[in-house]
């Protein structure tokens, strides 16, 4: 009877054997990757490898370019066009900084004020895209004409008078000036800074803003203290996503600007369209590219985040 009575020891549970994965399973991933990888050798690397050897060629169009590994024409080009460079780093900056100043309000106001308006403030802001960057810049040329509103609006507020003394304009007119040029940057790339600024904001708790008021802060302090450090990772991808494009730019130099304005990207397609210096248009590449990374690389660190958006 006792031997009835007692329960039957529990059963161990047996794991299933493990079936080795099969063979196409294992490569699926790598057979998606597959495109994505063909087309940046295509489209990327092999055109880096082709500039590259350029840049080190001698030679002319009509006797043809060997490659001869003339490393000085780095150094020809970069002692020949240093003003060119050092113009497209500040042009770029202060159009970045700009777009930064007028970006962070707005995307401040989407994210968190715009309410049933948000759609519409958004496609105004992707609205410039709908149109060619060409018809954008040229358009400028319409707005700061000699003799225009604006002109007239900035003459009677005196404001060209402090650019003057800063150098950005040249007495009363704003076309084929630094300023011009700013303007058309800032114009053209401010939606890569709004766009990430936004979905930076957007991601913010609200209800770490309520706790900020819940311990008496105050809104200036709830900003600095909260929402800035928040949307950190959304400045840092606005400031590159704006910056990186605006150093290599040409079309705004060249419809907007003079020979006084030309940046490093005027160069460039000089070189190659209308001297048919292979070689030193390469080179100048390859330094501007170089250049960007070291800015970016020290940017990056500076700003100590690594959530970009």
């Amino acid at each position: 009877m006792a031997t009835l009575t007692e329960a039957p020891p529990p059963l161990t549970p047996v794991a299933p054997k493990a079936g080795k994965p099969r063979g196409r399973g294992r490569r699926t991933p790598y057979w998606l990757l597959l495109p994505g990888i063909l087309w940046l050798l295509v489209f990327f690397a092999l055109p880096m490898v082709y500039q590259a050897s350029t840049s080190v060629q001698t030679g002319s169009l009509e006797e043809g370019y060997e490659v001869t590994w003339h490393v000085a024409t780095y150094w020809n080009a970069l002692s020949g066009y240093w003003p060119q460079f050092v113009r497209s780093v500040l042009y770029a900056g202060t159009a970045t900084a700009l777009c930064l100043l007028l970006g962070y309000p707005l995307a401040y106001l989407i994210a968190f004020r715009a309410g049933r308006w948000r759609n519409l403030i958004m496609i105004l802001v992707i609205a410039p895209f709908f149109t060619s960057f060409l018809i954008r810049t040229l358009a400028w040329k319409t707005i700061l004409a000699d003799g225009g509103p604006v002109v007239g609006a900035l003459n009677t507020l005196h404001v060209l008078d402090v650019t003057s003394w800063l150098g950005l304009t040249a007495g009363d007119r704003v076309l084929a000036t630094p300023l011009a040029v700013i303007c058309g940057l800032t114009y053209n790339f401010l939606p890569f800074m709004i766009l990430p600024l936004y979905t930076s904001l957007e991601r913010i708790d609200p209800r770490l803003h309520e706790a900020a008021g819940d311990l008496y802060a105050r809104p200036w302090t709830t900003f600095r203290k909260v929402t800035f450090p928040l949307s950190t990772p959304g400045v840092v991808s606005g400031t590159l996503l704006t910056f990186i494009p605006a150093a290599g730019d040409y079309v705004n130099a060249d419809l907007l600007g003079s020979a006084d304005t030309r940046m490093v990207g005027n160069v460039i397609q000089t070189q190659f369209l209308r001297v048919l210096d292979y070689p030193t248009a390469a080179a100048l590449s390859f330094i501007l590219m170089a250049a960007i990374l070291l800015v970016v690389t020290l940017y990056i660190r500076r700003s100590g985040t690594e959530d970009l958006v």
